[in-house]
């Protein structure tokens, strides 16, 4: 039995179908609030379980019986970084031990090991839930992930009508980045063949460096119209983050994590084959920052 938390999420929604439609033929159960949010494709394939996976009787029912289970928290800005994270998990950590359940991959970062790791704001706050879990005595495998492709898709809108995209990076600071799909890939293989043990860091790291001039050029390429970056100090994104009602705490640790990536939070690790993923920025920028842009809708990221 795999369980899978939120399987309606850019992740989730990748995860499950691989999952079901693997040779591997195990049964899935999934937490999820609102089963209708599940696709019609998956939703009588699976056990669902209705409620939050950070509510302690919900888990309690989820893990009995689990023998792996994919662990992703979905950020709340109205916490700050430790409750967000860390107090969310300590219901599920609680239920892990109780129920004795195998395995673990859950959603991390990259950093581990890096001289700003500790204070990197929320990615600081996701080791210290990597910790939490570990703890427990599951095995465990934290999938350490850097900025996704998907963060994009909140400046569709502009890109579209502006032709800017922001971020708080240095323009020409090379770093990695990953497609969600990826992500899922990765996740897939290690719940389906659990033959680890032990606790770990998986670098997803997609197939290349890139700088924020790097994506301007490529979105240029792809969309057919001027696409340049423009760099939005730290103080003012604090400033307009706790303007929007984020935690003020939160907000500090969004500012904190870009300022930490800008250090080299992201540039630990060495890009291996077996750390790299296939999907290229020209690939998604294609098959999913094209349509979203020129079809002008609005779109949801994670």
């Amino acid at each position: 039995m795999i369980v899978i938390t939120a399987p309606t999420g850019n992740i989730g929604s990748h995860l499950l179908p691989l999952l079901l439609d693997s040779d591997h033929h195990e049964q899935v159960r999934v937490i999820v609030r609102d089963p209708a949010r599940l696709a019609d494709t998956v939703r009588d394939r699976v056990e669902v379980i209705t409620g939050s996976h950070g509510d302690a009787e919900t888990v309690d029912r989820a893990f009995a019986g689990a023998d792996a289970v994919f662990w992703l928290v979905p950020p709340d800005a109205s916490r700050t970084p430790e409750d967000a994270y860390s107090g969310f998990t300590r219901p599920a950590a609680r239920a892990l031990a109780a129920h004795g359940v195998g395995h673990v991959v859950g959603v991390s970062a990259l950093g581990h090991g890096t001289p700003v790791a500790h204070r990197a704001g929320l990615v600081t706050a996701t080791h210290a839930m990597d910790d939490l879990i570990a703890a427990t005595g599951v095995s465990y495998r934290a999938l350490a992930n850097p900025s996704f492709f998907e963060n994009l898709l909140e400046d569709a809108d502009t890109i579209r009508d502006t032709g800017v995209f922001t971020d708080a990076v240095d323009a020409d600071h090379k770093a990695p980045l990953v497609a969600v799909a990826d992500i899922a890939a990765v996740a897939a293989g290690l719940l389906v063949h659990r033959t680890w043990s032990g606790n770990d860091h998986i670098p997803v790291l997609g197939p290349e460096d890139l700088s924020p001039n790097d994506l301007a050029r490529i979105m240029t390429e792809h969309l057919g119209r001027p696409v340049r970056y423009e760099q939005q100090p730290l103080d003012d994104l604090g400033a307009s983050l706790v303007g929007y009602g984020l935690d003020k705490e939160f907000a500090q640790g969004i500012v904190d994590m870009k300022r930490a990536k800008n250090e080299g939070l992201d540039g630990g690790v060495t890009r291996t084959p077996a750390s790299s993923t296939p999907t290229t920025f020209h690939q998604w920028c294609a098959r999913t920052l094209a349509p979203a842009v020129l079809a002008g809708g609005s779109h949801d990221a994670h």
